[in-house]
């Protein structure tokens, strides 16, 4: 590794962890490349977990405002839908 990080994958990696973190732009650059690489990596694991299908354990009663835990699909299959993963290539 020479490095110099490619102009490309840093302001991807800023932006997915800004994103995510709520983090501003100066503290994501003022972190370590490989710390970056990282929380990217953490925050997709997260995001890859988090939308995993569940199946309820009981029926979601359609009016009610609860979700499946660990999910964020309601018994409609309607919720919010995470992006996945940082990938750069």
């Amino acid at each position: 590794m020479t490095g110099v990080v490619d102009p490309e994958d840093l302001f991807a990696e800023v932006a997915f962890v800004a994103y995510h973190f709520g983090w501003s732009h100066e503290e994501v650059l003022s972190l370590p490349h490989w710390e970056r690489r990282r929380w990217c990596a953490e925050i997709s694991e997260i995001n890859e977990r988090m939308n995993e299908p569940t199946e309820p354990a009981e029926p979601t009663d359609p009016g009610s405002s609860e979700s499946t835990q660990g999910s964020f699909i309601d018994g409609n299959g309607e919720g919010v839908i995470l992006q996945n993963s940082f990938d750069t290539e």
